[in-house]
């Protein structure tokens, strides 16, 4: 015979003072009596929604079951998944005479999950993408983008006839590009291993198929990511998009690339500040030259009329 699992007394009185007027404190975490104070218990768990909704619409509209929906997931995360272990949900072990009924029922999931050579081409992309967003260090935003991309340049036969890598590098790379947290050719292909030349090939195909309009990067996409990187001060940081901004007023930004500028401004702008920091620690993390950054650094220096000591 199994054991009956024991049930969990509700508190419906203060143990102190008998009174049953009681505070259920969500945001303290805690259950404390109304009239004598006394916490009853602390460490109690939240089992309303997460969201929040001013109107029957929105509650109407953001109410589910289960965990969101995603287009980084080849079913959009709306089928079930089934362990692989020998046991149910009671965590007990599965009887010899249901294992075989068990796997044939896994096997039949698996099928209905993924089924079709175009699914089945999804999931392995959607997977190489999520793989590559996490070594770029790109949010969940960036990467449904990337996601999306990919999806409608399947839907369209784009894909068809090239590398599923190159689709979905290039797809990454547009998607940074649109959220404004851009990532460089050379960064994509080292996460991708996929070559920088195939990238902005396919790069270029999908905005021209899909009809995606991307403006150049600007140096201040860059500068934060920079700054967080080299641990520079936020007054480094804001002085750094300062310096962008009114380089771009002047228009002395036509030409040259954006993250030599922007490692330039924040050489600049730390300088300015009394910060220490080398030509070289900027140049590693900007991935561009030290030459490249003395040259950005003179011409900006000079234009803008900032003198700080080289």
């Amino acid at each position: 015979m199994q054991k009956e699992q024991p049930k969990v007394q509700e508190i419906d009185c203060c143990p102190k003072c008998n009174s049953p007027n009681l505070e259920h404190d969500y945001q303290k975490a805690e259950i404390s009596c109304r009239r004598c104070g006394y916490v009853l218990e602390d460490g109690i768990m939240d089992m309303g929604q997460e969201w929040r909704a001013f109107d029957r619409e929105q509650r109407d509209k953001r109410s589910r079951t289960g965990a969101p929906t995603t287009y980084a997931v080849s079913d959009k995360g709306l089928t079930t998944s089934m362990g692989r272990g020998n046991r149910d949900i009671n965590a007990s072990n599965v009887p010899e005479r249901n294992k075989a009924q068990m796997y044939r029922i896994n096997k039949l999931n698996q099928k209905i999950r993924i089924s079709g050579t175009g699914e089945r081409n999804l999931a392995i992309a959607l997977s190489e993408l999520n793989r590559e967003c996490s070594r770029l260090g790109l949010p969940k935003p960036v990467k449904e983008d990337a996601s999306i991309i990919y999806r409608r340049a399947a839907k369209a036969n784009l894909v068809r006839g090239r590398s599923i890598e190159g689709m979905v590098a290039a797809s990454v790379y547009t998607a940074a590009k649109l959220c404004k947290l851009p990532r460089t050719l050379d960064e994509v292909s080292e996460a991708s291993n996929v070559t920088k030349k195939q990238i902005g090939k396919n790069y270029r195909f999908i905005s021209r198929e899909l009809k995606i309009k991307i403006n150049p990067p600007s140096p201040a996409d860059f500068i934060p990511r920079f700054a967080s990187l080299l641990g520079v001060s936020g007054e480094v940081e804001s002085k750094a998009i300062d310096i962008v901004h009114k380089s771009k007023e002047q228009g002395l930004l036509n030409g040259p690339e954006p993250t030599g500028v922007a490692a330039a401004t924040i050489y600049i702008a730390a300088v300015l500040l009394g910060e220490k920091i080398t030509q070289r620690q900027v140049a590693e993390i900007a991935k561009v030259s030290e030459v490249t950054i003395r040259n950005r650094y003179k011409a900006l220096s000079e234009k803008l009329n900032l003198s700080p000591a080289l």
